[in-house]
């Protein structure tokens, strides 16, 4: 196999491990192993064996043992974990950002989620989470931090996760494009201090609905949530 077939076929895969993930059709706390991989997405061990190390290192997979290894488990504290981080990360990243944000893609992303909204399925309502990841992780680019923007990349897959159980409870998204919007426009100002308390304002409202809807509904009362 050459190393640019090697090299695509291997981030499909792990793009659709990381949708089963986050759907769980791979559900918290799952086992599994090359062989469970390999056939569940025609994908050679090889692959699977690289991808469960990356997953791994990524904490999305856990290894409990040489012969074991799991989905990683989605509880409160990972969701509490994910927001306090978030709230740490994002502001800083969007400050940044500022007035050199590619605001033409922002906007685009943004109509995109408006227009998945309501959520009628579980296709939809990846889409919708796939394009807020991508518009959370434009606001990385112009910071010119590289691992900044992993560190966001890994957060935001995880952000996947935690708003799939809202996605599918409310069939909508914790915040609203209008929200979006406005700080679009904050964000033109190139004020760091207004940016920032706008972004944080956003994600400390997502996390309290998220956790409400999360609290509201007595198949989330698990050790892993569910849906």
């Amino acid at each position: 196999m050459k190393m640019a077939t090697y090299n695509n076929d291997a981030e499909l895969a792990y793009e659709s491990i990381m949708d089963a993930i986050v759907t769980q059709k791979l559900t918290p706390s799952q086992k599994v192993s090359e062989k469970i991989l390999s056939e569940m997405f025609g994908i050679s061990r090889t692959i699977a064996r690289n991808l469960i190390e990356r997953l791994i290192a990524q904490h999305f997979l856990v290894s409990l043992s040489p012969r074991v290894t799991q989905v990683a488990p989605l509880t409160l504290l990972e969701i509490k974990q994910n927001f306090t981080l978030r709230k740490i990360f994002l502001p800083e990243m969007v400050s940044l950002a500022g007035a050199k944000a590619d605001f033409k893609q922002l906007n685009k992303l943004n109509e995109k989620i408006k227009k998945l909204l309501p959520i009628k399925d579980d296709d939809s309502a990846l889409q919708v989470l796939k394009a807020n990841k991508e518009l959370n992780l434009a606001f990385c680019y112009p910071s010119e931090y590289p691992l900044l923007r992993d560190w966001a990349r890994q957060l935001e897959d995880t952000a996947m996760r935690i708003y799939w159980l809202y996605a599918k409870t409310k069939k909508s998204f914790p915040y609203s494009s209008g929200q979006q919007s406005i700080l679009f426009e904050i964000m033109k100002s190139d004020d760091p201090k207004k940016i920032h308390k706008a972004t944080l304002d956003i994600i400390t409202q997502s996390e309290e609905r998220t956790l409400t809807a999360i609290f509201s509904h007595e198949q989330f009362y698990t050790q892993d949530l569910l849906v």
